[in-house]
């Protein structure tokens, strides 16, 4: 219990000052708005950089990480879509966001200081990797789905995305990490301290920006639907990756541990930024962001359990 403690306080602890701070009026909307890009432009890519040049990091990635990750992913997003039109008053459109949110992990905010918290140097290498593809991926289908009765070609869509892409600075810092690991280039001197100095504001100012962001979400516009999306996040999402990574297929511990943490993350802010963009049902998404941020202080305490990181 003691070791679930040490984990859990300093990670939501911090989340719920933000919230405190944004709710006393201490950080105002704009600054959590300023953080929020600080953390997604620069500190969070300088961390993926500092840590895929680190000397000594290693590590490859079999099928069934993948498989193990997005086979879960898959399973939540179906029964998240299916439960949404079964309720009815739903169209495609909002069964496809509701399936989205089910499977789409909080990775920036909470998943990289948690994981890294929890596994250290051996989740590193799997914990970037899942981050490369789960963005691409995850995005592509929702936009795909969402988009597949509307009037833009299947390539003007693809390239859409790829221009969203390559635009995405995360995406952009794995890239260049990668390549760099790739040719044993390591940054030293002036380089290295700069990277140092940004990527070390990484976790905090995360989760402060998180916390101070959960302000502006509300539970009473559809608390049913906001729980039935937690749930199937917090709780079917982890449980199936579980079941395959530990269960069907052979990996190293590290490996399944981060698998199934990743997918135990609350639900991802761009569920909400694609509800936005499409003008539907944002006030559900919302609250689901809340609902799963606050449960998920209890359910990753019980994955952790499982998973033996005590």
């Amino acid at each position: 219990m003691t070791g679930i403690v040490a984990l859990i306080v300093p990670i939501f602890g911090i989340v719920l000052l933000g919230w405190a701070a944004a709710l006393a009026g201490v950080l105002s909307e704009r600054v959590s708005d300023g953080l929020s890009e600080y953390v997604f432009a620069l500190a969070v890519p300088a961390l993926i950089l500092d840590t895929l040049t680190r000397p000594g990091l290693s590590g490859e990635i079999t099928p069934s990480y993948w498989i193990s990750y997005f086979g879960g992913a898959a399973v939540a997003w179906a029964i998240g879509s299916l439960i949404a039109r079964r309720r009815g008053g739903i169209d495609r459109r909002g069964a496809v966001l509701h399936g989205f949110a089910s499977s789409q992990s909080n990775t920036v905010f909470v998943g990289v200081p948690m994981i890294l918290q929890a596994y250290g140097e051996a989740g590193a290498f799997p914990l970037f990797m899942l981050l490369a593809v789960h963005l691409p991926l995850m995005m592509g289908a929702a936009t795909f789905l969402i988009e597949a009765d509307g009037d833009k070609s299947f390539l003007a869509r693809l390239r859409g995305l790829a221009w969203v892409l390559v635009r995405n600075p995360i995406i952009v810092a794995l890239v260049l990490g990668l390549t760099l690991r790739q040719f044993a280039i390591v940054p030293s001197g002036p380089a290295k301290q700069l990277i140092d100095a940004v990527a070390g504001t990484a976790s905090v100012c995360a989760l402060i920006a998180l916390g101070a962001g959960l302000r502006r979400y509300r539970l009473v516009h559809d608390l049913p639907g906001a729980l039935s999306i937690a749930t199937l996040k917090l709780g079917i999402h982890p449980l199936v990756v579980w079941v395959l990574a530990f269960h069907v297929f052979t990996m190293p511990p590290a490996y399944a541990g981060v698998a199934v943490l990743f997918a135990a993350m609350p639900v991802g802010i761009n569920a909400y930024l694609l509800a936005n963009r499409y003008d539907t049902e944002k006030g559900p998404i919302a609250a689901a962001i809340l609902a799963s941020t606050l449960l998920a202080i209890l359910s990753t305490a019980g994955w952790l359990w499982v998973l033996g990181r005590v």
